[in-house]
Order: structure tokens, then C-alpha cells, then sequence
């Protein structure tokens, strides 16, 4: 007899579901996001593997002709979201948001793929557009041919209003923002969301992309919002080395030879991004050079990407220590030792439970059981406790943005599939 809880995540998926593509959430989202779209597709892939490629699928239908795949796909103009296609304006068929998102894409399809025996055909349509993808990164957003992404806008981060992002957004010029309307505000509490100085400097940034006819060259070299984002790099580095699984299958010798030599550059280059000051990986502006020196959740997707020297993994060990006597449930956003730590606010605090599954699965593969324990076990209390959030205060396990989110009922089916534990994507646990 399935759990209730697993009934209710099965539900908000077949509520959410638009006829091929999945919203994060009614109402606040009413569109299909990039990455929110892969980790949907592991939900679906525990009661629907048809539906699972679909999703996937339907998300690359929208890709562009250089292989930039758009953070945000407008199947409809839902006026209740801001900002729409309206603002956007890249021109695009179906129309599209200018910006990425972590390229978690490829790491998922290969676990989709080892984990049963019967999708070749869908694999193999997919990695050429998988392929197209990296290159686009490696092509834009690698300034110093170093194998680290640059992000151009927080959004593209998925960690949209993550502090790190605070110093080099405050450098951006407001002065002609267009006058806008927010509408998230209308729907979750003001407590929980981006400032409206915040808002404007997102806005500022998308502005300055359109005025450079989303020209990502461009964008990339003179965007007034370059960052090397410590979560997108290994993110990317992990579906590197997957796309290679996929590639050493359905590509070509030259292919495996440029993956390979791409996952080498960023194993041997990560280190420009480690801040000894607070002993983590930190993301660094790219304009300026400095390093965020924050721990967030994202200094922890090192043991995903498996990356980090025997002495650079003890002292983030030591960090998730500290950070795990100072909340009730992990793994918090932004450290909360930190002035800017905020509990519930967005990107500045809250639990993620994608995130969650990403640093334990890769702590898990590290040989550090305990400290993945503790983040799958955290996730569930987290969501048996309070239901399918968008993300949680660790503090005190409330709720926070979204209700009924896809992709924290993904999450569910996919650990409860596992028993519970870390279910690796390499292939079935």
C-alpha cells in the first residue's frame, strides 16, 4: 500500500502537469523552468517513465539553434507571473527567458538511462542536444578558459537572491528600470521574497541582455552582472562526466576526447575558487575578483562534483559541523552564522530539498555517511513534518514560498524509492 505522503507527491505532479511540461507550482510559477523541469522527471520516472522522458524532452524542445537552453519555457502569457514574455523579448518560438540555469539536465538522463533497459532511443535523441548544451557553456560562459561558468543574472543561478550575489548586484545601474509591477508579492509573504532593490537590480541586468539582443558573447564579456558561480561550475562538472557516460554510448571518440579534456580543465582549475578566509568554495566576481567568502549550500556540491583536496574536504567538513549545531535541519542555504542569514528568506536561509539530495548523494559517493544521513533524514522530517514546500526554515521547519512544489514531490518519490537513502544517479541504487 503506498504512503500517503507518496500519494500526495504523485498528486502535486499530476496537478502541476500542463500536458507534457510541469509548472514548479500554481499560481506563483505558471511556467516550465529548466532545472525544475530535470528534477520533475525523476518523480515522474517512479510511477511514469514515459511521462519522465516527455518532460525532459518537451524542456529541449525550446532549445535555441547554439545550443542555449533557456532557464524559463512561456507555453502560455500567464499575466499573473512579472516578468513575462512581454519583457523577455528574445524573438523565440516557443517564446523564451534570455538567461540559463544549472545544467543539472544531463546527469539526470543518465540516471534515467542506466536505471532501467529500455530508453536507448530517447537517450540517444537526447545527448546531441545534452552536447549542445555544454558547448554553449564552454563556448559563452568561460571567460578564462578555466572549465568555471560565469552567471550572467541570479536568476540563472537558481540560488536567485543568495547573499553572494549581493556586492556584485549592488554595483548594477537602476536609473532605467522600466516602471513594473511585482506579482509574487500578491501571493507569498513580502517576508519571504527579494526586496524591491533586489527586483530592480534583477530587472536592470534583464534589461541590459535585451538591449544586447541576447547576444550571450556580448552579454558575457560587458553584462553588468559576471560572476563565477561556485553551484553552476560543479553542477556543470558532474554532467560532464555524465554527459561522457552518455557520449562513450552515443557519440563519438572526438567527443569523449573534449569532454574529458574539459572535466580535466575545471578538476585543475576549481582552486580559483576556494577562499581560505572562510575555508569553502565561494563564488567570485568576475569584474572585480573578490571572492563572496560565504558559506552556502553550494560550497557543499564539491563532494558532488568530486572535487576538493583531502585538507579542503576537512575543512568543509568542519564548516557543515559548525553549521549543523546552529539549525535544527540541514543543510541551510546561506550559513547562519553569517549577519545576512535569514531563515526564511529566499535563497538566504531556507532549506532546498534539491539541493539537499545533490550534497548528500555526492557526501554519500565521498564515504561520509553520517553527514549524508543527516541531510536525507533532515529532508524527510522536513516534508512529513510540514508537506511538499517549496523550500523550509531550518530553524523551525516551516514552510516557506511555493506550497505543493513539483520539485520537493520529486524529491520524495525519488528518496522514497531508495528507501530512503542516498540513491545515486549514476545508475539504480
Amino acid at each position: 500500500m503506498p504512503d500517503a505522503l507518496d500519494e500526495k507527491a504523485i498528486e502535486i505532479l499530476k496537478d502541476n502537469d500542463r500536458g507534457g511540461y510541469t509548472v514548479p507550482t500554481a499560481g506563483l510559477y505558471p511556467y516550465q523552468w529548466n532545472w525544475d523541469s530535470a528534477f520533475v522527471a525523476l518523480g515522474f520516472a517512479t510511477f511514469d517513465r514515459d511521462r519522465a522522458w516527455r518532460e525532459i524532452e518537451t524542456l529541449f524542445d525550446a532549445q535555441w539553434t547554439d545550443g542555449f537552453l533557456p532557464h524559463i519555457v512561456f507555453r502560455v502569457d500567464d499575466p499573473s507571473y512579472f516578468p513575462g514574455p512581454s519583457v523577455w523579448r528574445t524573438g523565440k518560438s516557443p517564446e523564451t527567458s534570455g538567461i540559463t540555469q544549472p545544467p543539472v539536465a544531463a546527469s539526470i538522463t543518465r540516471w534515467m538511462w542506466e536505471s532501467a533497459d529500455h530508453d536507448e532511443a530517447r537517450v540517444a535523441a537526447l545527448y546531441p542536444k545534452l552536447l549542445a548544451w555544454h558547448r554553449w557553456f564552454h563556448r559563452y560562459r568561460d571567460p578564462l578558459n578555466k572549465g568555471l561558468v560565469l552567471c550572467t543574472h541570479p536568476w540563472e543561478s537558481g540560488r536567485d537572491n543568495s547573499p553572494e550575489w549581493d556586492e556584485p548586484a549592488n554595483a548594477v545601474d537602476t536609473t532605467k528600470v522600466e516602471p513594473y509591477q511585482r506579482r509574487d508579492l500578491a501571493l507569498i509573504d513580502h517576508d519571504m521574497r527579494p526586496s524591491t532593490d533586489d527586483y530592480d537590480r534583477y530587472i536592470a541586468i534583464l534589461q541590459s541582455g535585451r538591449d544586447n539582443d541576447w547576444e550571450h558573447a556580448a552579454i558575457a564579456k560587458n553584462g553588468p552582472f559576471r560572476v563565477f558561480d561556485i553551484g553552476m561550475t560543479m553542477i556543470l562538472l558532474r554532467a560532464n562526466r555524465d554527459l561522457l557516460r552518455l557520449a562513450e554510448f552515443f557519440g563519438t571518440s572526438d567527443e569523449c576526447d573534449e569532454l574529458s579534456s574539459r572535466i580535466k580543465l575545471t578538476e585543475e582549475s576549481v582552486d580559483y575558487l576556494w577562499d581560505e578566509e572562510s575555508r569553502a568554495f565561494c563564488s567570485r566576481d568576475a569584474i572585480t575578483g573578490k571572492s563572496s567568502s560565504m558559506v552556502t549550500s553550494a560550497s557543499f556540491l564539491s563532494f558532488y562534483a568530486g572535487v576538493g583536496t583531502p585538507s579542503q574536504k576537512e575543512h568543509l567538513l568542519e564548516n557543515f559541523d559548525r553549521i549543523s549545531k546552529r539549525v535544527r535541519y540541514m543543510l541551510p542555504s546561506h550559513d547562519p552564522d553569517h549577519d545576512k542569514f535569514n531563515s526564511i528568506l529566499y535563497w538566504r536561509g531556507p532549506v532546498w530539498a534539491i539541493v539537499n539530495t545533490m550534497v548528500a548523494l555526492g557526501l554519500a559517493e565521498a564515504g561520509l555517511e553520517k553527514a549524508a544521513a543527516r541531510i536525507y533524514g533532515d529532508t524527510r522530517k522536513l516534508i512529513e513534518k510540514t508537506g511538499f514546500y517549496e523550500a523550509y526554515c531550518p530553524i523551525t521547519g516551516e514552510g516557506t514560498g511555493g506550497a505543493d512544489f513539483s520539485w520537493t514531490a520529486a524529491m520524495w518519490l525519488h528518496l522514497a524509492k531508495a528507501g530512503g537513502q542516498p540513491q545515486s544517479m549514476k545508475g539504480a541504487a
